[in-house]
């Protein structure tokens, strides 16, 4: 019995110059591994934990994160910092606390867009 999946590739070579030049000339301006860094960053799952987490409170300290994630405070710090590091995050020392916070609007949307596409995909599935 033969198998007749659908091929997911062109069966025939077919190049648009025009369009191929165009992305590559926009590529070109841009540092793509900036960006992958951020996706890197937030592609562990306890990191995206915390940016979702921080979409939802603006500010939490590090002990509310960390019990948040479940985790340690060194750990939780730890992942703060490197979001932080990346500017994802940023930070204000209140006394002996330290309160974290989403960089900007842009990062939040950027996690929201994310969980609003998650959701959309299981809706349709």
């Amino acid at each position: 019995m033969e198998n007749k999946q659908e091929k997911d590739v062109c069966e025939v070579t077919c190049v648009d110059e025009q369009k191929v030049r165009n992305v590559r000339s926009k590529l070109g301006q841009e540092n793509t591994l900036d960006v992958a860094t951020v996706f890197k960053a937030l592609s562990d799952d306890t990191r995206i934990k915390i940016a979702y987490a921080l979409t939802i409170e603006d500010e939490l300290c590090v002990c509310d994160v960390a019990n948040i994630i479940g985790s340690t405070l060194s750990t939780a710090s730890h992942h703060l910092r490197l979001l932080k590091n990346l500017g994802l995050a940023k930070y204000k020392k209140v006394g002996k606390l330290v309160y974290y916070s989403l960089d900007d609007d842009q990062v939040k949307e950027l996690i929201q867009t994310a969980f609003a596409h998650r959701t959309k995909t299981l809706a349709n599935k």
